[in-house]
């Protein structure tokens, strides 16, 4: 048996409040975020969770997403990026190494397949992920209770599920904060934003 999920990223801003969200089905989903980070690192969360969510269940795993930087990140890059010490080609520091890491490690043992899907065309799973990741955000930004979901709901003993305090204290770039005033962790977001961006390639359909 193959489990189908979609996952996705939000951020109002970029950087800014943002969130992130996997969906199976109604019945079968979960999501978080923080006051301030970029989409990619929601994009990211969002896989390393349904990772994490479904690491019981031995099943195969069939992830639809619409980030080209995800999915080129795990299939394309990660593998020379591990070979140089988590570094570029050009001898830079991999961007969201903390994500990567984890990512990496929660893919030992499993069969994981990516399917990309374009973004806001009428993907149902799509677009329900990004409906909830999108949801957590703008809880954050009106400082409300944000949506989590139910969690992995399906058979076998769930894991352990992080309270939204939890999902609000995840990492943020560079660690746990980006020191400096409010302007400053803006800057350094945006930047760091803005180099991810630069690093994206066009996908194929599935990896």
């Amino acid at each position: 048996m193959t489990i189908i999920a979609a996952a996705d990223g939000s951020a109002l801003g970029n950087p800014g409040p943002a969130g992130w969200a996997w969906y199976v089905d109604e019945s079968c989903w979960a999501a978080g975020g923080w006051p301030e980070s970029t989409n990619n690192r929601g994009e990211l969360t969002a896989l390393l969770e349904l990772l994490r969510a479904t690491a019981h269940t031995g099943e195969d795993l069939l992830i639809q997403a619409d980030s080209q930087y995800v999915i080129n990140s795990v299939t394309k890059w990660m593998k020379g990026w591990k070979r140089r010490g988590w570094r570029k080609a050009d001898g830079k520091p991999v961007l969201n190494d903390d994500l990567m890491k984890a990512i990496d490690e929660a893919l030992v043992g499993r069969t994981v397949r990516f399917e990309w899907v374009k973004g806001h065309a009428g993907h149902p799973a799509n677009e329900r992920a990004d409906d909830l990741a999108r949801a957590a955000a703008t809880a954050f930004q009106r400082r409300t209770a944000v949506p989590a979901g139910p969690g992995w709901t399906r058979g076998g003993a769930a894991p352990e599920q992080r309270t939204v305090a939890e999902s609000a204290a995840a990492p943020g770039p560079e660690g746990d904060v980006v020191p400096g005033s409010t302007a400053a962790r803006r800057a350094a977001l945006r930047a760091q934003q803005e180099a991810e961006h630069s690093e994206q390639q066009a996908p194929g359909t599935l990896f």
